[in-house]
């Protein structure tokens, strides 16, 4: 919470490979059409309040944005989704990208279950794993 009261804002930062990867529901068989149906999946989330894991606390949504590698990059999302496609891997690019965020004042909120990806977030980063954002969506 922020000194008015109100939830803090945060900027969803998805590691859609991750999230993607933590279901095996036959996403290996076609990765852009996998990516295509998360992302249409995280349009909802735009401007939403949410409680975190382990009762630490409530956040609102401010943006969601996403990223995609390899064989799911060609995925395309709705519009309230700014999708990210990386130029080498995916977990670099969510560092710069988590990065970008802290350094114009936002808190990015990272979905993924890489602990190596996590050790090179921002310190300032909110980091939960992509079984909350399953239930979330009702994936």
């Amino acid at each position: 919470m922020d000194t008015s009261g109100q939830p803090q804002e945060v900027v969803l930062l998805v590691d859609i490979a991750n999230v993607m990867g933590s279901r095996p529901d036959g996403w290996w068989r076609d990765r852009a059409g996998a990516a295509t149906r998360l992302l249409n999946a995280l349009e909802p989330l735009n401007r939403i309040q949410v409680t975190l894991p382990d009762g630490t606390g409530t956040v609102r949504i401010g943006e969601v944005r996403a990223v995609l590698e390899g064989a799911a990059k060609p995925a395309e999302g709705p519009d309230a989704v700014s999708v990210l496609r990386a130029e080498t891997d995916g977990d670099s690019e969510i560092v710069e990208e988590a990065f970008r965020i802290t350094a114009s004042g936002k808190i990015p909120l990272v979905v993924t279950a890489d602990r190596g990806l996590r050790r090179r977030l921002p310190e300032q980063s909110l980091i939960i794993g992509p079984g909350w954002l399953n239930r979330l969506i009702g994936r």
